[in-house]
Formats: structure tokens, sequence, C-alpha cells
């Protein structure tokens, strides 16, 4: 399925996009409702926070008092930390439980405040931020919540900021308006990209670039690197448990700041030994990243001419999200073809008149071939001449791989 992580500041609206998305079909986790049931009377979570913060967090009646609690956590980090540790094991089992009742094909939608401070986001397929700014957020808490106004700016600056928010996640609702303004980007949404996504990876098939070469390649985009950072944590989490993995790098053209490339985001991912690539779980771990195997792609281009082209093989995996291509290229650790990809990408970095040359080589190609298959294959003779010279430049630098 489909695992999408809804977070923003409280104040924010993200229960107003998720409530949308459940009524366009998604299945819906709500972790402050979840947060509410493992607290209620019999829970053990209620009996270990009344042993942590005492009687004076509860009602006469056995309930928690939500209020007293807020009041005495939200002030004070080390215990809104205290609070963290006895919720969250609870939280995040009942939510598993729930999520995993969704049918196979779903888009799964989880409701959860603290997705980017507790890192959970890197588990999702996407997440998307809702915000607004602090002074709307404030006024609907005092206006539709009854806090008092110190009580609500505790509360905001107690969670993650705008900009770490954004650091972590795909897509950004702007929810400054009203609720109904809010349908409009929230239905694009789903209907551009989650639902595609959904049914990729259902059906085991990646998302596709644009095969006219014109379409493709783009002048420099500044969320390149953000993208790739996404991708490249939530990889790294997927295959953690595998423990074939050395490192998972951004390479190729879009790593390198000003280069015109094609809007895909290239990822290397080495292995300690290129065959383990083939077992059940590190394929199984792919796919429920998002990433399928694209069979007859096993090999790049040796370089120098004539080199062996055993340390040129790899495995090829494509993403399945429509709104970020992502290309995987998965390598033997110290292999010729893993070399190569990380000096390309930081001789380019490192030499502004070797990116300009290929990016003018990029230009002119793109003038004189219509597909993009057509252009990727018309750049290997000048990719022939930068491994001389880009060895050279290891050489004379003591250029290694990191």
């Amino acid at each position: 399925m489909l695992r999408v992580g809804v977070t923003g500041g409280i104040g924010s609206g993200k229960s107003t996009v998720s409530r949308r998305l459940a009524e366009l079909g998604a299945h819906v986790v709500d972790a402050d409702l979840v947060a509410r049931e493992v607290v209620e009377p019999g829970e053990p979570t209620l009996q270990r926070i009344r042993e942590r913060f005492g009687d004076e967090v509860m009602r006469a009646d056995g309930t928690l008092d939500r209020a007293a609690l807020a009041a005495v956590v939200f002030p004070d980090p080390e215990a809104l930390g205290a609070l963290d540790a006895i919720t969250g094991p609870a939280i995040a089992q009942r939510v598993a439980q729930q999520r995993a009742a969704a049918p196979d094909d779903a888009v799964s939608v989880y409701d959860m405040p603290l997705l980017v401070e507790r890192g959970l986001w890197v588990h999702e397929h996407l997440a998307v931020v809702v915000e607004a700014d602090v002074e709307t957020r404030v006024r609907r808490l005092v206006e539709q919540r009854g806090l008092g106004e110190d009580d609500a700016r505790h509360r905001i600056a107690a969670q993650a900021t705008d900009a770490q928010r954004r650091a972590a996640c795909d897509v950004v609702l702007d929810n400054s308006g009203t609720p109904e303004d809010l349908v409009g980007p929230v239905d694009a949404l789903w209907h551009s990209r989650l639902l595609p996504y959904a049914v990729n990876l259902a059906s085991g098939s990646r998302a596709r670039r644009p095969e006219r070469a014109s379409e493709c390649v783009v002048e420099p985009r500044a969320d390149w690197e953000a993208r790739a950072e996404r991708v490249v944590a939530r990889m790294a989490a997927a295959l953690a448990t595998t423990g074939v993995v050395t490192e998972v790098s951004h390479i190729g053209s879009t790593s390198v700041p000003g280069l015109l490339a094609k809007d895909v985001i290239d990822v290397q991912v080495g292995v300690r030994q290129l065959a383990e690539a083939d077992r059940e779980d590190v394929r199984a771990a792919f796919l429920d990243a998002g990433y399928v195997f694209s069979h007859g792609n096993h090999s790049d281009t040796p370089h120098p001419q004539g080199a062996d082209a055993a340390g040129w093989t790899k495995r090829f995996l494509g993403g399945c999200d429509p709104g970020n291509q992502v290309h995987v290229h998965v390598r033997e650790h110290g292999s010729a073809g893993w070399r190569f990809a990380l000096l390309f990408r930081d001789w380019l970095r490192h030499e502004p008149a070797e990116r300009e040359s290929y990016a003018a080589e990029k230009r002119r190609l793109l003038a004189l071939h219509e597909t993009t298959s057509d252009y990727v294959e018309a750049k290997e003779p000048w990719f022939e001449g930068a491994w001389h010279r880009a060895n050279a430049w290891a050489e004379r630098t003591g250029w290694q791989p990191r």
C-alpha cells in the first residue's frame, strides 16, 4: 500500500487535509485519536502517566486531565520527553495494527503531528506538511480550541519549525486561508500523485520520464538536492536491516549544482557483493520503499574503452512516484562503475570548466536528438574522454571515494 504521512504544527489544519483525503478514499489513521485511546481508563499507559506525573493530572472519575497534563509538559522539554517515552510505544503499536488492516492497494494516510520530530517520515512513501503562519495558528487555537495565548505559543514552540518540516516533506500545502480553499490543492494531490503512485506500487510499475528529450532535460532546479536527501534517507532506512548496503549516495547531473539535467534523481546504492542485491529480502525492501527492478539494464558502458565489463555490472531500479522521478543504480562497493559514479560527481563539482563543457555537450546533443533514449546514448563518446580527464584530476588531487 502507499504510505502517506500528513503533518503540520498545531493549529495548521492537517486534520482538515486528512478528512478530505478520507472522503476521497484514503484509509486514515489519526495519531491524536490513537493517543486518546491508549490513555483511556484501564489502559496500562494511563497508569504509567499517573505514576510519573502524579494525581494532579487525573480527574476524580479516573480519566486523564489533558489540560493539567499539558500545563506540566509543554513548558518543560524534559517532562515532554518523559511523556513521549511513555505514550510513544503504545501509540506506534496501535497505529501499526490499524494500518495493517488497510487493503494492499489502499492509500494509507498517517495523520501525525510529530512525524518530523520523531523521524517517522523516512518510513512513509510521501510526507505532506500543512502550513499556516504562527499568528494564524495562535488565533485558531485561542478561538477554536479555547486555549490561552501563552499556552498556544508554548505548544507551537515545542514542535518542529516550518523549515525542519519542509526539509523532510515532499509536499507543502498552504492552509492560511479557509478550509474551502484547501479542497482544491488536496484533490489535485490525490488525483495527480497519490492515486497514480498507489497504482504503480500495486502493479510493480515504475514511473516513466518523458521520452521527448526537450521535455525531460531542464535547467538546474533548486529542489534537486532536497529531493535527493529525502530519497537517500528513506532508502537507507528501508535497506538498513538487510546488512548488505555500504552507502547510499546522490549521484548524476542533479547532484552537481548549476548543471542542467534530466529531471531525474539518480541514486547509487553500494553493496558488499552485487549478488546480494538479488536476495529476496533485499528486493522486498526496495519494493516496500517504492522501487522496482528493471529487467535488461544490468551494465554501464565500460571505461576506458576495452576495460573489463565485469567491473561495470549493476542492478537498476526505478521509483514508483510520478511526482519525483528516481533511478537507482546498485553497484558493488569498490567496483569500477561504483568508483566512477562518485568520481564523476565530485570532479564536476570542483572543476567549473569541465562542468561547462559537459553542459555545452548536452545542449549540442539536445539540438540533434528528439528522444531521451537517443540523447542518452549519444553522450557516451563524451564520457570516454571525461573518464580520462576525471581520473587525471583524481590522481592530481589525491581524490578518494567517500
